[in-house]
């Protein structure tokens, strides 16, 4: 791929951020694919990109795979993977900003929910818990959208951070389910982007190049994960999920 020299140190610090993400702020991995779309053609970028998320997955789950709430993920992969297979036909469907523009739009007004849903609990005290039906439609909601999302952008990480903070999961847990969900959701998606051509011997050239910067950015990530605060994670993993949505809306 012909980068500039500019391109390519803009892509080594949204690598960082692709390692950063994974260990600490999962929204923020969005910030990365926005500044991918920016640098490279919008389609080729996703393609270059997943094989730095796995990788970051991969830290992840060396520091986070005992904290995962394996129940919570086995009722999520079936509305995921009808999201993933939406996700393919829709990239051939539309142009390129249709597809940002409206997964932009889908994650903040995620985000806007979520921030009525607390402000609702906060005024009313004691909430009475949700149905059980009540939370399995949330659920195969949000794992459709993250699983759309995450085939045509790899942006999925907004929606399930806004879901597992929806569950009232703390650190540890909403690090290690998000580890493994987005582990084995992007090694699902590889088969389709590769027949797409959205992977190419180029693009893996170019992420060997990157590499480095993903794992500084897991291991910067781990360092800060340990000195955060539940609220303080909150608000940062719901800024984060603010920004790289404002992002896709440009």
């Amino acid at each position: 791929m012909d980068v500039t020299t500019t391109g390519f140190v803009a892509l080594l610090l949204a690598a960082l951020v692709v390692g950063f993400a994974k260990t600490c702020l999962g929204g923020a991995a969005s910030i990365a694919v926005a500044v991918f779309a920016a640098v490279l053609p919008a389609k080729e970028s996703t393609g270059t990109i997943l094989p730095l998320l796995i990788v970051g997955d991969l830290f992840a789950l060396a520091v986070y795979r005992r904290h995962a709430d394996w129940g919570l993920l086995l009722r999520l992969f079936p509305s995921v993977a009808v999201g993933v297979l939406v996700g393919v036909a829709f990239v051939d469907a539309v142009s390129d900003t249709v597809m940002r523009r409206s997964i932009g739009g889908v994650l903040l007004a995620l985000v806007v929910i979520h921030y009525v849903r607390v402000f609702r609990q906060r005024r009313a005290g004691d909430v009475v818990p949700a149905s059980r039906g009540r939370r399995i439609a949330v659920g195969v909601f949000f794992g459709f959208v993250a699983g759309f999302t995450t085939m045509v952008a790899n942006a999925g990480g907004a929606a399930m951070s806004i879901y597992l903070l929806t569950m009232g999961f703390g650190v540890m847990a909403f690090l290690g389910t998000g580890a493994w969900f987005f582990f084995i959701v992007n090694v699902f998606k590889l088969p389709f982007s590769v027949g797409l051509g959205l992977i190419t011997l180029d693009s893996l050239r170019l992420d060997l190049l990157l590499l480095p910067a993903v794992v500084a950015g897991a291991f910067t990530g781990r360092w800060v994960a340990k000195r955060l605060d539940q609220k303080r994670f909150e608000h940062l993993v719901l800024a984060a999920t603010t920004v790289s949505s404002a992002n896709l809306l440009r």
